[in-house]
């Protein structure tokens, strides 16, 4: 059995609502708005693929719908942020959620945004700090919202230790010492993640961006200039290009594939490095780190695997199942 959006919904069954106590009239979100706390939270809209995991993990039986299924079982609601946005406001209503729920920017298009989409449905819209090292207080927050404060906590804490203990550890090591990755996306290899980008921070927190210099999001370069920055380390997130690489003559020359340190992220149920850029991404910082600095960091990967599934997805995968996970493969 594979471990996917199948195996996650199926665990929702198993999954035990917690008490509710008495909340506060209304939380300030991750934009710095006063969003009015339900009475009742029992369904909530995600408005996006980050906002579906990280509502997945903290209160799974919440979860109206994900924003796109990829099995025809699945409950699929659109989207109403980012690019292909497919769900229009009737929508929305018609599915009678108690909150929607968007995990990502919270610059002042997404702001107006959630403040328009609340005041022509009445539905109270959360927007919360997608940023990686915003992920404690993101949990924090839902769990106010939801009424699940304890178990928000509980993650919240987590993530606080991952950073934690990786922070510590590669902080020995100066930055301009650390390894020189290049993020390939695409069959091709040429679309990246600019300085600061959503797409890389997890890349950012442990090592050096060759694209880094230039701040920005997602970005497509030419080969000669991927030569030109000659990363020692390439991480991708795409099968083909991790297939190809090594055999393609215009890649031959870069030190990462000269020195066959060409690494294909795993991406079961969801990407550890980006695809969404969302809570998944913290056992994707464990992964980057023993690639990256495998003397520092002696943990087994394949424990440390089945202890976040356990926690963040509500499954517990089998040795075969984490052998699929760990290769990357669809």
């Amino acid at each position: 059995m594979s471990v996917d959006r199948r195996t996650l919904l199926a665990g929702i069954s198993a999954a035990m609502l917690a008490p509710r106590r008495a909340r506060a009239a209304s939380v300030t979100d991750g934009a710095g708005r006063a969003v009015p706390v339900p009475a009742r939270v029992e369904r909530v809209f995600p408005a996006g693929p980050p906002a579906a995991i990280f509502l997945y993990t903290l209160a799974p039986e919440l979860l109206i719908g994900w924003p796109r299924a990829n099995r025809p079982e699945e409950p699929e609601v659109g989207r109403i942020t980012g690019r292909g946005n497919t769900a229009n406001l009737e929508v929305v209503l018609a599915l009678k959620p108690d909150l929607i729920l968007d995990v990502g920017s919270v610059n002042s298009t997404y702001i107006s945004l959630a403040d328009r989409v609340q005041q022509q449905t009445g539905i109270p819209y959360a927007l919360l700090d997608g940023r990686f090292e915003g992920i404690p207080l993101s949990y924090r927050t839902l769990g106010a919202l939801i009424g699940r404060r304890e178990q928000g906590e509980s993650l919240a804490r987590n993530a606080e230790d991952t950073m934690k203990t990786i922070t510590q550890r590669v902080g020995s090591i100066p930055p301009d010492r650390r390894p020189r990755v290049y993020y390939a996306r695409g069959p091709r290899g040429l679309e990246t993640g600019l300085g600061g980008s959503i797409n890389v921070e997890t890349i950012e927190f442990v090592a050096q961006n060759v694209a880094g210099g230039t701040r920005g999001g997602l970005a497509n370069v030419s080969i000669e200039q991927v030569m030109l920055w000659n990363p020692d380390v390439i991480i991708t997130i795409d099968q083909d290009f991790a297939a190809n690489v090594s055999s393609d003559p215009a890649w031959a020359p870069v030190a990462a594939v000269r020195a066959q340190r060409v690494h294909l992220s795993p991406k079961l149920p969801f990407g550890w490095v980006d695809f969404p850029p969302a809570v998944n991404r913290l056992i994707g910082l464990w992964w980057l780190a023993k690639i990256l600095y495998p003397d520092l960091f002696p943990e087994d990967l394949r424990a440390r695997t089945q202890e976040f599934y356990a926690r963040f997805y509500h499954v517990t995968p089998s040795e075969a199942q984490i052998d699929r996970v760990l290769a990357g493969r669809d």
